[in-house]
């Protein structure tokens, strides 16, 4: 891993002040279908119980990312995006024959993203990335999302550093393939701070490192409810942040460089 640019963090955001767009946290109730994953069923985590969850943390909006075990499920999702309210949007996952009107459909409830899930599976598998990656943009302005090893990205970066827009979860989950994402991030790739107990490096190095070459591309996310997590989300994950970064720089990767990509429907 690069030596990072020393961010000094001369000024906090006092609670008061900070906002947070919750990039990445999942919904599950049991009410809409899943669907075991290597036989795996989640405990339901439902609207309700991430708002009380989150209260502490000052969110204003989020993205509500779907799982392996919701496959190709909307009705989860769309019903979680009302019940949220306009500064939440959705990321989901879609097959390949997926339908334009479909798409604009989703796009209107909050949709922005599709999710290719190469960790878990659950989602249209990695040969229809490059075709439903620059579909979805074109349709809608969608980007696409990979929760993927950052060791698998050498084989895939000449397909992502050609996307219109792409963001990576988890920082990548492994030091191996590190140097790649940030050369995808040189590109314009984003990358979700979520998943510290998931990792196998040092967060704040990594976290750094990103900034020093895009300070546009780092989102903050809490996880929630971290299933199947080494170490599940903690509230003092977002003073990781606070405590590494200046005011201006932590501000961005807690709230604004996600509200800027994923263009909720409105803003608080």
């Amino acid at each position: 891993m690069p030596a990072p640019r020393i961010l000094r963090n001369t000024m906090h955001t006092s609670e008061e002040e900070r906002k947070v767009f919750d990039s990445h946290f999942h919904i599950i109730d049991k009410r809409f279908p899943l669907v075991a994953n290597q036989g795996f069923l989640p405990d339901n985590f439902t609207c309700a119980d991430y708002l009380e969850r989150a209260r502490k943390l000052k969110i204003t909006g989020g993205s509500i990312v779907s799982g392996s075990f919701q496959a190709f499920d909307q009705t989860y999702l769309v019903a979680a995006l009302e019940e949220l309210g306009p500064t939440f949007v959705g990321v989901t996952q879609l097959p390949a024959s997926v339908s334009d009107e479909e798409i604009v459909k989703l796009n209107a409830a909050g949709v922005r993203a599709v999710r290719f899930n190469l960790e878990r599976g659950g989602s249209e598998s990695v040969e229809r990335l490059d075709d439903l990656a620059r579909r979805v943009h074109e349709i809608a302005g969608w980007h696409v999302e990979l929760y993927v090893d950052s060791r698998h990205l050498t084989e895939l970066y000449c397909i992502l550093v050609a996307l219109p827009a792409v963001s990576i979860d988890h920082l990548g989950l492994s030091r191996s393939g590190f140097d790649t994402l940030l050369k995808l991030v040189e590109h314009g790739v984003h990358v979700k701070a979520t998943g510290f107990g998931r990792v196998d490096f040092d967060v704040v190095l990594a976290m750094k490192a990103i900034v020093s070459v895009n300070p546009d591309a780092l989102m903050f996310g809490t996880d929630l409810p971290s299933t199947r997590a080494v170490r599940p989300f903690r509230n003092e994950d977002v003073n990781v942040i606070t405590d590494a970064f200046e005011q201006e720089i932590a501000g961005k990767i807690l709230y604004g460089n996600a509200v800027a990509f994923y263009r909720p429907r409105a803003t608080v």
